[in-house]
């Protein structure tokens, strides 16, 4: 949700409330958005998660590579997604997104989508004492390394950056015998200058998982993992920054010698008058600093336009990419100005021009 300060967007940054970070994750075994070798679904390594085949495996459409870019034509069970994150598993695409437990969705070819549960029956009881009484968590970020499924999910109020976010794990997303295991809280910001809100995961190129998040406020942070998931020493590094306007919902993918690190600007979580807009930078380095492609740097507000609102579908963003076998995916939520702003699961092809910068279908 990831909204601004003060506004009040699902899983939004500081106050606003976008829903955050999303399909940070990626296929088993792809590079989806994470990148780091030896790991799998959802990060980017070259292992893969649950028999799903190797780096880069993975089902979805064929994409035509002398033409444009599109979105792709989705079904089933799509409205109401708000800061989808994804994750191949198996024979299986799943997207996890903002909402009470966090929804998830299933799918075969990236395609038709139906409802399959959710990750908590009722929240963990550790927020209530650390933030409040939630109605929902926000902005899930899915991936998988070291053996096990990494769920991080954000607690927060509009308006507020009255934040946590939280750590569950899984052995399996296929096996029904097999269950999450919450950890509680890795980060919390309330009496800070940042928002622990819209996480995402990426594994840089030593295997050395990275947590990055952050909305609104001072901008968007980045913090080492261990091998387990927890915080190494909780040092920060700002990575993204907007003094005056919104930033949240970041997504980091390594591709070649590049870390990418995609964010959402502006606002969401207004339907119709939502403007969120995609925005990428890349750096050779994964704490930065990042630069668009005219140079400026991110944590002077620079970043390159990758999708922005179209007639019909607003304020696109809450983004994450996934690769399945030699095609990449942008996955993101829009607002369906045809049915009444309602906020839609979106997912586009994308492509990487000759000098290496990503453009996205849709929105």
């Amino acid at each position: 949700m990831g909204a601004a300060a003060g506004t009040g967007g699902m899983g939004a940054a500081a106050g606003t409330g976008g829903m955050g970070a999303a399909a940070g994750t990626g296929e088993t075994g792809a590079a989806a958005g994470t990148g780091g070798m030896g790991s799998a679904a959802g990060t980017g390594g070259m292992g893969a998660a649950e028999g799903t085949g190797g780096a880069g495996s993975g089902g979805g459409p064929a994409i035509d590579t002398g033409r444009l870019p599109v979105a792709l034509a989705l079904s089933g069970d799509i409205q109401g997604v708000h800061d989808p994150s994804i994750v191949r598993a198996g024979e299986l695409y799943h997207v996890f997104s903002t909402g009470p437990g966090i929804a998830i969705r299933t799918s075969a070819d990236l395609v038709h989508w139906s409802l399959a549960g959710s990750v908590f029956s009722a929240t963990p009881e550790w927020v209530a004492s650390a933030v409040g009484d939630v109605e929902s968590l926000w902005a899930p970020d899915i991936s998988f390394w070291g053996g096990l499924y990494h769920l991080y999910y954000a607690a927060s109020f509009f308006g507020t950056n009255r934040s946590c976010i939280g750590h569950a794990t899984r052995d399996s997303l296929q096996a029904p015998e097999s269950r999450w295991l919450d950890h509680g809280a890795v980060v919390c910001s309330e009496g800070t200058d940042y928002n622990a809100i819209d996480p995402n995961v990426v594994i840089d190129e030593r295997g050395t998982p990275w947590l990055v998040f952050g909305s609104f406020w001072s901008g968007l942070k980045l913090m080492q993992l261990t091998l387990a998931g927890a915080p190494v020493d909780g040092t920060l590094t700002s990575v993204a920054s907007r003094p005056s306007t919104a930033i949240e919902a970041p997504f980091i993918v390594r591709r070649d010698e590049h870390y990418y690190l995609f964010a959402s600007f502006d606002t969401c979580c207004t339907g119709t008058s939502s403007t969120y807009k995609i925005m990428v930078g890349r750096s050779q380095a994964i704490a930065g600093p990042y630069v668009d492609r005219l140079g400026n740097r991110m944590l002077d507000g620079g970043g390159s336009r990758v999708l922005t609102s179209s007639a019909r579908w607003r304020g696109p963003g809450s983004n994450g990419l996934i690769r399945a076998g030699e095609s990449w995916y942008n996955i993101y939520h829009s607002y369906d100005a045809h049915a009444d702003g309602m906020s839609v699961l979106r997912i586009a092809e994308l492509s990487w021009d000759t000098g290496g910068w990503p453009e996205s279908g849709g929105p």
